[in-house]
C-alpha cells in the first residue's frame, strides 16, 4: 500500500464502492471502512468491469488494479465495456507503479534506458504471437522484462522463453528475478540466463523478471553481489 500514488488513495477515499479483486482489496483493508466493497475472482475481470461501470451511473465507483491499471490491468476492459455499453459514463484512469519498474527498484538499476515489457501469459494472447515478439525483442539487445512467467496451468512457457532469448543473448546475460515486490514474503535473486535455463523452479506467477541488455553487467564487490546495472550511456559524454 505504500506504493499507492497520492491521488489513487484520495480515490478510494472519495468512492462510495471499491471493486477488485479479492487478493488485492485484501492489501487495502485500512482504506476501505465505510465503503460497499465487492469482491470478484480471477476469471471475472469482465463481469467486475461491466459491474463498475453499471453502479458508476449514480455512486462513486473505484475499480482496484495492481501495479498499473493501465500495464497488465483493468484500465482497457473497463474502457471497452464502457465504450460499448455506457458511453455517456465519466472514467478517470490513474497511474500506478508497475511491477516491471518496482522489481527493477529492488534490482539497482537494469532498466535505465529503452526496454521491453512481455507478459508469457497465453490466456489472451495465442503462444505463437508471445514467441514471435520474444523473438524480436531479444534480437534488440535492450533489456526485457517478463511478467506472468510461470503457473501451474503452463509451467513449461518460461523454459521455451528463454531459450529464444538464448539463440540472441549470452549465457552470462544478468537476469533479476523479483517475487511479490514490496509485498510480505518478498524475494530477491540475481543470477544469469544461462544458470537460470537450466533451473526456474524459484520462479512463479508472483514473480517478476528482467533480463538484462548488451550492456547490462551484475554490481559486485568482491562475492557480495550488490545489483544490475544497464548504463544510461553517460560514459559515452562525459568523464566520470
Amino acid at each position: 500500500m505504500q506504493q499507492m500514488t497520492p491521488a489513487a488513495i484520495k480515490a478510494i477515499a472519495l468512492s462510495d464502492i471499491v471493486i477488485g479483486n479479492a487478493f488485492y482489496l485484501e492489501m487495502l483493508e485500512p482504506l476501505l471502512n465505510n465503503k460497499q466493497v465487492i469482491r470478484s475472482s480471477m476469471g471475472k475481470e469482465v463481469d467486475r468491469a461491466r459491474e463498475a461501470a453499471r453502479l458508476a451511473a449514480d455512486h462513486n465507483v473505484s475499480m482496484v488494479s495492481g501495479g498499473d491499471a493501465g500495464v497488465y490491468g483493468m484500465a482497457s476492459i473497463v474502457l471497452e465495456i464502457i465504450e460499448h455499453e455506457f458511453p455517456t459514463q465519466d472514467v478517470i484512469v490513474l497511474p500506478g507503479v508497475t511491477a516491471a519498474t518496482a522489481a527493477a527498484s529492488r534490482l539497482g538499476s537494469p532498466l535505465s534506458g529503452d526496454y521491453v515489457t512481455l507478459s508469457l501469459s497465453d490466456l489472451l494472447t495465442p503462444w505463437e504471437v508471445i514467441e514471435k515478439r520474444l523473438d524480436l525483442a531479444s534480437r534488440m539487445g535492450t533489456p526485457i522484462s517478463l511478467y506472468n512467467p510461470k503457473s501451474r496451468g503452463r509451467p513449461l512457457n518460461l523454459g521455451k522463453a528463454l531459450n529464444i532469448m538464448l539463440k540472441y543473448k549470452a549465457p552470462e546475460t544478468p537476469v533479476g528475478i523479483v517475487k511479490n515486490v514490496y509485498r510480505e514474503g518478498e524475494e530477491v535473486l540475481i543470477t544469469t540466463l544461462g544458470t537460470l535455463a537450466e533451473n526456474y523452479d524459484l520462479v512463479d506467477m508472483h514473480s517478476v523478471l528482467i533480463i538484462g541488455g548488451e550492456e547490462s553487467r551484475i554490481w559486485k564487490e568482491e562475492e557480495n553481489v550488490k545489483g544490475i546495472i544497464t548504463p544510461r550511456g553517460y560514459d559515452r559524454k562525459y568523464v566520470y
